[in-house]
């Protein structure tokens, strides 16, 4: 080797010898700066930041330059992009998600059959032939057929096309209706289940709320093919459709009691095997999203003993970083109220999670049920020593229809009010509208975001958000006129106000030294309505998602 060749080779080994030797010597622990992007903190002054540097899982610096960088800090270029706080999804059934049979695949972000057919086939890519695509719950078809055509599912014709190698099935709502393709349909009617004809409405399977029916009977089916690792892939795979979406901690609501038979609807499952998957993921340390759980009960017996031994047996407030219980809910026992009554299950089971100290959450749908819901928690709080339940956090759900005095009411109790937007995006009319986002903003109760998805109801928080921001349905049609709030306002309550519904204020919602490191890199500037109209937030997503400073979804190289 010449001598002026032996000497450059000799100068860049010694270099390479130097970098290893310096990251030998960091210290084994998680140490990233993002630069050079528009850090959108969320907190108390809005403020805006090029830098953030996460130390741990923790936030430690923002602001502009390196913050006290070293030789052993991982740096990743923004490159302009848009970064907002993790987002937080206070009430959903991503555990029920994790259950669906098949491979699922969220087709609740498409606009056309076309948009349907295209995420069902990428899917199809990825599987071995014969594996079961399933897309079971959080879209209408409504979404797929633009007005003035008559909204339809895609056909079997359609379905065979998109995946001609893998049976699939698409159910909408709890119980139907469904379609599914040529391979489905085999499979269905070699078990005695009825399936449609082709046409233009090919391969549907009668649906409804009555159960059991031919859709809740081919679900049932396809729940007999799973196995627990089947579940702990379909929950994994909903972490990383969450973390797509920039969304990084849920609030679990729970699922119906199921009977393990044909009546089951996708908002069953097995109260006492549910959380294995979920479970066994958190002790292998492979959970990527926050999780947090309440319980759900639905006794008609006014002795209430499950909830009972619930609320002897389990600890609120439970968990760790990644897994923690919170509450009960949605359904603390029997029905939810209905107009001018309250079952009496329904009030001894209230008094009881007051008397035991538990967060309790109950939904609003209808414009006679929330006074009864209100008008019981009042009577309940000042029947109890003091401060009954105002230190409890206890949450209305959804309130499409609440008003001012409730809203008011409620406040005065300590409660707050989850609202979302996706289930009036998808289904939502002039007449099934709501909720007033404006006047709940406004009048200072907590109020803050969810998706209620997956059954009525898309997890797609950027939906959620352009049907807060505009009021107008997936049909186009304006029907939450003057209820409508600003981008920042809106994306607050998925971030900074969500903190709140977790009892998790001073850990999750905004980017702030000693909070949680969970951020979203977005696809878009959110915040800017010249480079993203209205119409184009429902196509944001993440490019880079970090929970506790470890990067869950993207590539930072690629940014």
């Amino acid at each position: 080797m010449p001598h002026a060749d032996k000497l450059a080779f000799l100068i860049l080994a010694a270099a390479a010898a130097d970098t290893a030797n310096a990251q030998s010597d960091c210290p084994a622990v998680n140490d990233v700066l993002l630069t050079g992007g528009a850090i959108h903190t969320m907190d108390a002054d809005d403020s805006v930041v090029e830098s953030v540097r996460i130390v741990g899982d923790r936030f430690t610096a923002l602001g502009n330059g390196t913050l006290g960088a070293t030789d052993c800090t991982e740096i990743i270029d923004l490159n302009g992009r848009t970064v907002v706080p993790g987002l937080i999804d206070n009430h959903n059934h991503i555990v029920l998600l994790g259950l669906r049979p098949g491979h699922d695949t969220r087709i609740e972000s498409a606009a056309s059959i076309e948009d349907a057919e295209a995420l069902i086939g990428a899917r199809a890519e990825e599987l071995p032939a014969g594996e079961w695509i399933t897309s079971i719950g959080g879209f209408n078809r409504n979404q797929f057929v633009p007005p003035p055509g008559e909204p339809r599912f895609p056909t079997l014709a359609e379905l065979d096309a998109a995946a001609p190698d893998h049976p699939v099935y698409i159910h909408e709502s709890f119980a139907g209706p469904a379609a599914t393709n040529s391979l489905g349909k085999a499979f269905f009617e070699n078990r005695g289940i009825e399936v449609g004809a082709d046409g233009s409405d090919a391969g549907f399977i009668a649906g409804g709320f009555q159960t059991p029916n031919p859709a809740t009977r081919a679900l049932h089916e396809l729940r007999l093919l799973q196995t627990l690792d089947d579940q702990k892939r379909g929950t994994l795979d909903a972490m990383r459709y969450a973390a797509s979406l920039g969304i990084t901690a849920h609030l679990d609501q729970g699922g119906f009691p199921a009977a393990g038979t044909a009546a089951d609807g996708a908002a069953h499952f097995d109260r006492y095997r549910a959380y294995d998957a979920l479970r066994a993921l958190h002790a292998e340390g492979a959970l990527i999203n926050r999780i947090r759980l309440n319980f759900l009960h639905m006794e008609t017996d006014p002795a209430t003993p499950e909830l009972q031994a619930r609320l002897l047996n389990v600890f609120p407030d439970f968990g760790n970083r990644m897994l923690r219980v919170v509450g009960i809910g949605e359904f603390t026992a029997g029905a939810s109220p209905i107009i001018g009554e309250a079952s009496e299950e329904w009030l001894a089971g209230t008094r009881r999670v007051a008397e035991a100290g538990w967060r309790n959450e109950n939904h609003s749908l209808t414009a006679g049920d929330f006074p009864v819901i209100i008008d019981s928690w009042q009577s309940i709080h000042e029947s109890l020593p003091a401060p009954g339940i105002a230190n409890l956090r206890w949450v209305l759900a959804h309130a499409p229809f609440i008003t001012r005095e409730y809203a008011d009411r409620l406040a005065a109790l300590g409660g707050g009010v989850s609202v979302l937007g996706g289930w009036r995006y998808i289904s939502g009319s002039a007449e099934a509208n709501g909720p007033p986002f404006r006047m709940l903003v406004d009048s200072g109760v907590p109020v803050g975001m969810s998706s209620d998805g997956m059954q009525i109801s898309p997890m797609n928080p950027w939906i959620g958000l352009y049907y807060v921001v505009t009021g107008i349905n997936a049909r186009g049609e304006l029907i939450n006129e003057g209820q409508t709030l600003e981008r920042d306002e809106a994306l607050r309550l998925y971030t900074a106000a969500n903190g709140w519904f977790l009892n998790e204020e001073n850990d999750l919602g905004t980017i702030e030294p000693g909070k949680y490191a969970d951020l979203a890199v977005l696809s878009a500037d959110y915040f800017d309505p010249d480079a993203v109209p209205d119409g184009a937030l429902k196509q944001i997503r993440s490019e880079l998602t970090l929970v506790g400073g470890e990067i869950v979804y993207g590539d930072a190289a690629a940014l």
